[in-house]
Parts: structure tokens; C-alpha cells; sequence
């Protein structure tokens, strides 16, 4: 038989993905969990063909130039890449890929829970029942209701759509802005606007789907958030970066921003204090993909890209 492979796993998988990892390579497992720090990483990779990565781990510049020339290829369980320099991989020859398509569906659900989360000020509900409900009142903690608002979505990916397609049972309007406009059976009778500026206008609540780039990096600042309706409700399941966090946290506080609700943030998991003073910030540990459906999904993918590199193949989903 063939000698089998040696990879590098950065973080504990599934137990489905780890099983089938080690049936077929020669696998070392972070078996603590903890992101390896750059030093451990490099280490660890010595002997190593092949890594397969997560999004805690720091593939720089700097790390890509110090990783030993036995690593040939780098998987990360990811749809995201901004953790690893494509240029600098590209330079060392080592083949990257990533995990796309995958993970729409769960963190279409995670957006949707967001909405009715931050609109519905279930985080305040859930503080008064754990501090003591003193019983239901007419006017107690009113939401905004989903229904017949217009929401836009900023970046018409496979993620956007699938949260077009659950909004729209609620009863919702939708409006987009895609680098490209979407082709007429896929924008379901949506309204397409060539500037974000245009979308924003219209939204009532305005939900972020694109991927982070110089351009898009604190998009959602003081200036955007200006452009928004009276009351908007703002949602973040795409990076944390998008979001300008000192300005979101004043416009919560003000009143600008009726609620927002953010499962990913910039510097994560040191997520801006000021988010926990913000009642009507309904906040999740970055839960967009955590089903156990969609996280097996994501570590075959990872898988089928390194048995693709190493059988001689195309890796499917490659990016550098």
C-alpha cells in the first residue's frame, strides 16, 4: 500500500471529518483545541505535506515564508480566506482551497434568527426572565414586526439568496446590490440597485452578505449608517470587519439604529465592549455554520480537496 500522506489539523473537527481523516492520511491533530500560536504552527509542520487550517490561524506573509518546504498544499475549513496570504502561498507554490458552497443554507438560518432576535428584543427578554418577569404588560418591550419591510441585502451571493428566500415567506420586500446584477430567475421579482448607497436608502432592515476586502472593510460606518430609514435594524453574518463598531455602538445607543443583530465581529472572540451595554444588540458567538450537517460538510470538503491534490488531480475548490 501506498505510504499515506502527513497533514497538519490546526483545530479539533468533527468526529465524522477526523474519523475519515485518519483513515486515509498520516494526520496530527490539535487535540487541545487552542489555536496554535505562529511558532507552534511552523513547528508542527515539519514533515508535513499538507494543512489543513481554520480561520483562528494565522497564515500571513510572514508565516508562509517560515513554513518548511515540505507543505505543498493548505486546506482551509473556510469559505473565508483572509487568514492566509494567497500571494505569499502563490510565491512558495503551495496550493490553497477553501470550503465553499457548503454553508449557505445554516447561515441563511443563523441571519433569519438574528432578524427576528434583534427586531423582536429577545435579548432583553431572555435578561427578564432570568432577573424575574413580573408578567405581561400591553406595552411591554414592542418590537418591530418583519412583515411588509423592505430588506435589503448587501452582496446577492448563495448566502444572500437563501436569506431572499426565507424572507420572503415573512412577508418582506426585497432589494439587493451585487457586484453583478442577478439574472431575472434568480432575483425572484427583487429590486436590484447599482450603488450601495441606493440600497441603503430603502432598507428597513439591511442584511450583510458580501466578503471583506479593502473595500468593504468598516462599510457599514457613521456615514452609510446615515442613509439608512428611521429605525433600521442592521444584521452581520458575513465578517466582522464590515461593521465600523464604534459607529454601530453610537447609533444603537442614540436611537439612530432601532437594533442589530452580529454573529461575527472584528477581533473576534474580543468583540467591542460596547456592544454589552447595547440592550437592543442581540449578539452570537459566530454560529453561521455550526450545525452538524453543515460543519461535516465543510471537513469533507476539506478532505476531498487534499485527496484531489494528492491523487494528481485539480483540488475543486481552489483558490491559489
Amino acid at each position: 500500500m501506498p505510504e499515506r500522506k502527513k497533514i497538519l489539523i490546526s483545530r479539533q473537527l468533527p468526529d465524522a471529518v477526523t474519523e475519515r481523516a485518519l483513515a486515509n492520511y498520516d494526520a496530527t491533530i490539535n487535540t487541545l483545541d487552542d489555536p496554535y500560536t505562529a511558532d507552534t504552527l511552523i513547528d508542527l509542520c515539519q514533515g508535513m505535506e499538507g494543512l489543513l487550517c481554520t480561520i483562528t490561524n494565522d497564515l500571513s506573509r510572514s508565516v508562509i515564508e517560515r513554513l518548511p518546504q515540505s507543505v505543498r498544499v493548505i486546506a482551509t475549513f473556510s469559505v473565508g480566506f483572509e487568514h492566509i496570504d494567497l500571494a505569499a502561498a502563490k510565491e512558495r507554490g503551495i496550493v490553497v482551497t477553501n470550503t465553499p458552497g457548503v454553508l449557505s443554507e445554516a447561515t441563511a438560518d443563523i441571519a433569519l434568527l438574528l432578524m427576528l432576535g434583534a427586531s423582536r428584543r429577545a435579548r432583553e427578554g431572555a435578561q427578564m426572565i432570568d432577573r424575574g418577569w413580573s408578567g405581561w404588560t400591553p406595552t411591554q418591550l414592542m418590537g418591530i414586526q418583519m412583515t411588509a419591510k423592505r430588506l435589503g441585502i448587501f452582496g446577492m451571493g448563495e448566502i444572500g439568496q437563501a436569506v431572499a428566500t426565507r424572507a420572503r415567506a415573512f412577508g418582506m420586500e426585497i432589494h439587493y446590490h451585487n457586484r453583478t446584477r442577478l439574472k431575472p430567475e434568480l432575483e425572484q421579482g427583487a429590486h436590484y440597485y447599482n450603488s450601495p448607497e441606493g440600497l441603503l436608502a430603502v432598507s428597513d432592515f439591511l442584511s450583510l452578505h458580501c466578503p471583506l476586502t479593502p473595500e468593504t472593510r468598516h462599510f457599514m460606518n457613521a456615514e452609510r449608517i446615515a442613509l439608512l430609514p428611521q429605525n433600521p435594524v442592521i444584521i452581520n453574518t458575513a465578517r466582522g470587519p464590515v461593521v465600523d463598531d464604534d459607529a454601530l455602538i453610537v447609533a444603537l445607543k442614540s436611537g439612530r439604529v432601532a437594533a442589530a443583530g452580529l454573529d461575527v465581529f472584528e477581533g473576534e472572540p474580543n468583540l467591542n465592549p460596547g456592544y454589552l451595554d447595547c440592550p437592543n444588540a442581540f449578539l452570537l458567538p459566530h454560529l453561521g455554520s455550526a450545525t452538524v450537517e453543515t460543519r461535516n460538510a465543510m471537513g469533507f470538503t476539506a478532505l476531498d480537496n487534499l485527496d484531489a491534490f494528492f491523487g494528481g488531480g485539480e483540488p475543486p475548490n481552489r483558490i491559489a
